[in-house]
């Protein structure tokens, strides 16, 4: 692994959300409509919602080469926010480590809303479907599903 896991600062949102958005609609054109894709990602960005966002949560940046080719973020609750990977990165090993940092940050267990596309990624974490779900973007239907990974707590 060639890559470095950092924490965010604000300096990365720009870039931030040109790979959400290009991530969104080049990874996940196999599994959602343009039409979905559309109002899962499109521009333009909030820039202040998404630091704000970042930043208010535990978020780390994977960086290759002076490129940004991951994020992901999780609350103080456990909730797995986002997880993404630059599509020109993928297969790498880049979401296996942010998230089990992400992981590791949180005491809790971990709830995610895991796309079509990263359910077996999140399936092989040893995280359980709690229920498949239709969320509403811009009027879209989008179908996800809601997970969970519990904490193995030792007394």
């Amino acid at each position: 692994m060639d890559f470095i896991i950092r924490k965010y600062n604000q300096l990365d949102c720009n870039e931030i959300v040109n790979l959400f958005y290009n991530t969104v609609h080049i990874i996940n054109k196999k599994d959602y409509s343009k039409e979905q894709l559309d109002a899962w990602a499109n521009k333009p960005f909030d820039l202040d919602r998404w630091n704000n966002i970042l930043t208010n949560h535990h978020t780390l940046v994977a960086v290759k080469d002076n490129i940004i080719v991951g994020f992901g973020d999780i609350d103080n609750t456990g909730y797995l926010d986002h997880l993404y990977v630059h599509y020109d990165y993928q297969g790498q090993g880049i979401a296996t480590k942010i998230c089990g940092q992400l992981e590791n940050y949180s005491d809790n267990d971990i709830l995610v809303h895991a796309s079509i596309s990263a359910k077996e990624f999140f399936i092989k974490r040893g995280y359980k479907i709690i229920k498949e779900q239709q969320v509403k973007r811009n009027n879209i239907f989008l179908t996800n599903f809601v997970m969970i990974k519990q904490r193995n707590y030792k007394v």
